[in-house]
Formats: structure tokens, C-alpha cells, sequence
């Protein structure tokens, strides 16, 4: 009886042992294999796709690259023409320094380019508060494109005064103001009706003059002065603000003066 005994603990034993040995090699099989699905994972990107290393070279070199730079697309070129440039005149007289900085502020463009000036006939504190409002201004300031006329001229309406204020303004533009395209003389009463750049609406003044060639001229002149001759190159003008400190109107002489005959005369007018 305790032979069987002996013999039925050696062979439980035994059995637990064969039992033992069977679940081994599938537990090793498995987590050698989970250990290799878990090592392909590590080398796989977040879209699913291998990394470099595990390439073929002609996959490589026909393939997309993995870094962003390569992906990025180069901004299309802008088939718009180049905006133009205005040099603008801004001219006023005694209490116009407001609406001449509302005119020059509804105005403004940084392309642009920019002279003002209130006349003699202003006070001195009108002239220097307008001085200071260019000077101060930040925007005007960064781009330095508006400038102004100190030493001021008396300009008479319709005198030649009025040509040599405008004359004046423009050597200041020709040497100042870089390049710019057209030249617009206005004063401080006007007011544009339509803005200097608008991106929604595509009808600003830049946008529309930007198809226009460069060298168009809005003075349609002639060398034919017809009935002018006698009413505007004979007459003889005199203007007081070429001699008098206080501003008056032009007068007319009597007498009438013969047509030039060193320089010929052109007449004109805006289009």
C-alpha cells in the first residue's frame, strides 16, 4: 500500500511537470511575436507609412520626402500691374489749416507723396500748428513722404502767383519725392470721392490708374490759341502778391502788349 502511494505522488509530479513544459514554448512563441509587432509599430509614422530607413533607394528617390519643407508650395506670383505713385499739391489760405489736414489725412497712401501749404495770408500760429501736425504724425514720420512748404508764398486766385506756387511745389516733388507718376494739385476745400487703396471693391484711385501706361498725359495742349490770343496773351496782369505783403485781386492795365515772338505760346486744359 505505501509503494502505490509512493508511486501515485511520482507520477502526479510528473504529470504537473509534462504540463508545465507544454506552456512554455506558446507563452515564448507569443511574446517573442508581440514583442516584433510592438517593434514595427515604434518604426511607423502617425499616417501609416514606414519610415526612410525601411525605403527602397528607388522608392526614396521617387516617393514623397518626410519633412515638411518639401511640402510647402511657393506663393503664385501676382499677375496685378504695379500700383502708381501720386505727388499731390495741397494747398490752402487763411483758416483752411483743418480742412487741409482732413484733405491730406482722406488723401494719404504711403506711395504716395505729399506737399502742403497754407499761404502768407494765414496767421503765424496757423501755419506753425499745421507744421506740427506733419512733424508729430507717426505715419508721416515712418514713411516721410509728406512734407511741407515753411517760407510761404502770397498767392493771388488766377495771378501768376498761383503757377509759381505750383511750380514751386513740384521742384520740391522732382527733388524730394522720388518717383511718382502723376501730379495732382488741389486745395484744401476739396475732398476725394473715392479712397487711394481699397482691397474690397477693387474701384479705388490706385487700382485704376494701375492699367493705365505710365506716360499718359491729362493736358491736352495746343500751339492753335485762336481767340485766346487776344484775350489772354495780349492782356497785360498785374499781380500784387508778386509786390504787396497783403493778399489782392489781380487788375488789368489798359493797354495790351504785342505776342512774343522769342518762345511760342501753348494753350491747354485738363481732360
Amino acid at each position: 500500500m505505501k509503494k502505490l502511494r509512493t508511486y501515485y505522488t511520482q507520477f502526479r509530479h510528473n504529470s504537473n511537470q509534462a504540463m508545465e513544459r507544454k506552456w512554455i514554448l506558446p507563452l515564448a512563441l507569443g511574446s517573442i511575436v508581440s514583442l516584433f509587432l510592438l517593434f514595427l509599430t515604434t518604426l511607423t509614422s502617425f499616417d501609416g507609412s514606414p519610415f526612410l530607413f525601411f525605403y527602397h533607394p528607388s522608392a526614396v528617390l521617387g516617393g514623397s520626402s518626410p519633412f515638411v519643407e518639401s511640402q510647402l508650395k511657393p506663393i503664385p506670383v501676382s499677375t496685378l500691374p504695379p500700383p502708381p505713385r501720386f505727388a499731390y499739391l495741397i494747398s490752402g489760405s487763411a483758416g483752411d489749416g483743418l480742412m487741409l489736414r482732413r484733405t491730406l489725412l482722406a488723401l494719404y497712401h504711403p506711395l504716395n507723396q505729399y506737399v502742403v501749404h497754407l499761404d502768407r495770408e494765414a496767421s503765424s500760429e496757423e501755419r506753425l500748428g499745421l507744421q506740427k501736425f506733419v512733424k508729430d504724425h507717426q505715419v508721416f514720420n515712418k514713411f516721410g513722404n509728406v512734407r511741407m512748404i515753411v517760407k510761404a508764398n502770397l498767392v493771388t486766385y488766377r495771378g501768376p502767383t498761383m503757377v509759381a506756387n505750383t511750380l514751386h511745389a513740384a521742384a520740391i516733388l522732382l527733388k524730394e519725392g522720388g518717383d511718382w507718376d502723376w501730379f495732382i494739385n488741389l486745395s484744401a476745400s476739396d475732398y476725394p470721392l473715392v479712397t487711394q487703396d481699397d482691397f474690397h471693391y477693387f474701384s479705388d484711385l490706385l487700382h485704376t490708374f494701375s492699367y493705365l501706361p505710365r506716360d499718359l498725359n491729362f493736358i491736352d495742349h495746343t500751339s492753335n490759341i485762336g481767340w485766346k490770343e487776344f484775350h489772354r496773351a495780349k492782356p497785360i496782369i498785374i499781380d500784387p502778391g508778386l509786390y504787396s505783403l497783403k493778399k489782392a485781386d489781380v487788375f488789368w492795365v489798359t493797354q495790351r502788349r504785342s505776342v512774343p515772338t522769342a518762345f511760342k505760346l501753348f494753350t491747354g486744359k485738363r481732360c
